[in-house]
């Protein structure tokens, strides 16, 4: 289980206060996956970096009774100064992971070579995608969070990441922030839609999209 309670995220942007999430209370129901619309400045990549526990809500707290990944497609989850491999074994150390076990694991299932031990830095986006989905698929998550990249690379490697995470999505959940309409249908049945702060769920995955597609309209 996920719980928000009585979250708030606000920042200044030009002078003006803006809210990611206003006094939000809302429990993610496990055995569901849900996908999260919004519009573009809406803050969904901030909310799943929020319920990941990588960056800090402005008040309220959030609880976490589950096993909950790092987002797929977020990059600064590394240190730049580290090599992949070193990133990978703090990340093993931080999810209380055998070490050796997923430093192997990522090295076969990223495919980066001599790259895997040179620093993150040096990385293009797609070698740091690579890294962070063989992390993600290399420990056993409640939920993951994804952020658009669900696969990366040429059309064999995407193969192996959607097989990977099929199988993994056989006892896991997943919430996925996406601007594909087909991807959320095809990995989620519920969603919620973002908009000014408010979070609104709905039970079935097209009623989000119809919410978020008459927001857009209106705008």
């Amino acid at each position: 289980m996920i719980r928000l309670d009585r979250v708030t995220k606000r920042f200044k942007f030009k002078g003006e206060m803006r809210y990611i999430a206003k006094d939000v209370s809302f429990t993610v129901p496990r055995g569901n996956s849900i996908g999260l619309l919004g519009r573009n400045g809406a803050g969904k990549s901030t909310l799943l970096r929020l319920i990941a526990g990588t960056i800090k809500p402005t008040s309220g707290r959030i609880i976490r009774l589950s096993n909950v990944s790092f987002p797929l497609g977020f990059q600064g989850s590394f240190n730049g100064t580290l090599t992949g491999e070193q990133n990978v074994r703090f990340v093993a150390r931080i999810y209380g992971h055998d070490t050796e076990e997923l430093i192997d694991y990522v090295q076969d299932f990223a495919e980066l070579g001599k790259s895997y031990y040179m620093p993150v830095k040096s990385y293009s986006s797609g070698m740091k995608a690579r890294l962070a989905f063989g992390v993600s698929m290399g420990i056993d998550f409640d939920y993951y969070l994804v952020d658009e990249i669900t696969a990366v690379g040429d059309s064999n490697f995407k193969r192996k990441c959607k097989r990977v995470f099929e199988e993994k999505l056989q006892s896991s959940d997943i919430i996925m922030v996406s601007h594909s309409n087909g991807s959320l249908k095809e990995y989620c049945t519920t969603g919620i839609v973002l908009e000014d702060g408010s979070l609104t769920y709905f039970n079935d995955i097209d009623d989000a999209i119809r919410m978020h597609n008459d927001n857009m309209a209106r705008r």
